[in-house]
């Protein structure tokens, strides 16, 4: 009997471990969704209006959406000709191998990481607004949080066997092997939805990282597809909780049910 009910009260035990591993997963989203569920505007009239009407011209957190527009001249792309951006992140790679005596083979690891990150003021705005219209400001942008740049350029360059590389290979036992490129931008135009405290400032808001700590979260959708994708990972995480759950406590009860019946046979 316990050969075939070990492997049975391992799975009930396994079973049980998942549906809390799930549960924790949901209740995790759940408190994120919470906090994200706040109110959302668009930088018009509308937004001024409740501006002005709130306590210290102030909105403590709120997401905002809106097209990305520039306030200074934009930065350009290192790589890509006629491609205009506020947010600019660039890395160059350097990936080389170095000799393992003792297993006689060729290691790789990276020799040299560099990373530029450069940016320029740069507001919301409606997409059918005019330049006079109510704008919002964001401030401090590379404090945000989230994956919100799209990368515009990427290549991977092979190092050349020249002379040099040779005889650094025989010196050091390293040797270059290839040299990584890409460029990541928030591009003019883009739309973006920034999750921050707003403040009425010279006839303009001001998107800024909140003061009560919460998350200065930058995202490249609108805010109901974004609160949508969260509301489906929860509903996923839930329905994964009560699957395993269910099995775990039928096979407990497929087992005690065994049991009680070749009991009540001997008896």
């Amino acid at each position: 009997m316990s050969d075939f009910t070990n492997p049975l009260l391992f799975g009930v035990g396994c079973s049980f471990a998942c549906s809390g591993l799930f549960y924790n997963l949901y209740q995790s989203k759940k408190r994120e969704l919470t906090k994200l569920k706040t109110p959302v505007f668009r930088p018009d009239h509308h937004m001024a209006m409740v501006l002005k009407s709130s306590p210290h011209k102030r909105l403590q957190y709120v997401a905002v959406e809106g097209l990305v527009e520039s306030d200074e001249k934009s930065l350009s792309s290192q790589f890509v000709p006629r491609c205009f951006g506020v947010i600019q992140k660039i890395k160059v790679t350097e990936h080389g191998e170095y000799w393992n005596p003792h297993s006689k083979t060729w290691s790789s690891r990276p020799t040299n990481r560099n990373e530029t990150n450069n940016s320029v003021p740069f507001s919301l705005i409606c997409p059918d607004s005019y330049m006079s219209d109510f704008h919002v400001q964001v401030q401090d942008p590379l404090q945000g949080s989230g994956y919100f740049l799209e990368r515009v350029y990427h290549r991977v360059r092979r190092a050349e066997e020249g002379l040099v590389n040779v005889v650094l290979q025989g010196i050091s036992g390293e040797r270059a092997v290839a040299k990584e490129e890409s460029e990541e931008m928030l591009r003019v135009g883009s739309n973006l939805t920034v999750f921050g405290e707003v403040v009425l400032e010279g006839g303009h808001g001001r998107l800024q990282p909140p003061r009560d700590g919460r998350e200065y979260l930058f995202i490249p959708t609108d805010y109901k597809s974004f609160i949508e994708r969260h509301e489906r990972s929860a509903s996923m995480w839930k329905m994964l909780t009560a699957m395993t759950g269910i099995i775990g406590t039928s096979i407990l009860a497929g087992v005690i049910y065994d049991a009680v019946r070749k009991r009540d046979n001997k008896s």
